[in-house]
């Protein structure tokens, strides 16, 4: 049985439930409270030792890491397939998912913390919030979700968080003006398995 530890709110666990979705895969359920901390807690740290979700069991092999958990998936159970089969709309596939990884995710959080989740985190209180901060362990992202949180729309981070989506959005629309997918000329995915995700 694969287990998925996610959170309901979380873009990189809504990612893999997305995968898992469109392959009919069955899993379990590790639902964890983010705002309570549970990704903090020790035992979900020896399995995902960066506290965070999504983490991904299957067969006792734990994977971490959304878009690599996608990829296992889709090398694990092939069909139907996630990813273009062919080499270089799969290198395109991967250009966005970089970008994914390694900005557009840190500008989620920005804005997530600043508007999303903003008051959650302030109703619960000064102590409260400064623990569950003290348990970031990157001290640059304990600093920028304190800021975040504290200032919300005036943090110094999210001008630059709202610009990044402004470029994603305006890069997306860019591609599909000539292609008409983001990643390749055809959906990998075959007409039978779009009817069961989408009509089902």
């Amino acid at each position: 049985m694969i287990e998925l530890y996610h959170n309901d709110m979380s873009v990189c666990a809504q990612k893999v439930r997305f995968a898992l979705g469109e392959k009919a895969l069955q899993w379990k359920s590790r639902h964890l409270n983010l705002r309570a901390g549970d990704q903090q807690k020790p035992e979900y740290v020896k399995l995902n030792p960066n506290a965070v979700v999504p983490t991904l069991v299957d067969g006792g092999n734990v994977i971490i890491e959304s878009t690599v958990i996608c990829e296992y998936l889709d090398d694990a159970y092939p069909e139907p397939p996630l990813r273009p089969r062919d080499p270089v709309e799969r290198a395109r596939m991967r250009l966005w998912t970089k970008q994914l990884d390694e900005s557009v995710h840190a500008a989620t959080r920005t804005i997530s913390n600043a508007i999303a989740f903003r008051h959650q985190k302030l109703a619960l209180g000064t102590e409260a919030l400064k623990a569950l901060h003290d348990k970031i362990p990157d001290p640059k992202k304990r600093a920028e979700s304190w800021e975040n949180v504290h200032k919300g729309v005036d943090s110094s981070y999210f001008a630059d968080a709202a610009q990044r989506f402004e470029k994603l959005l305006s890069d997306m629309e860019l591609t599909l003006s000539s292609s008409p997918w983001l990643a390749g000329s055809s959906f990998p995915w075959p007409i039978s398995a779009m009817r069961r995700i989408f009509c089902d």
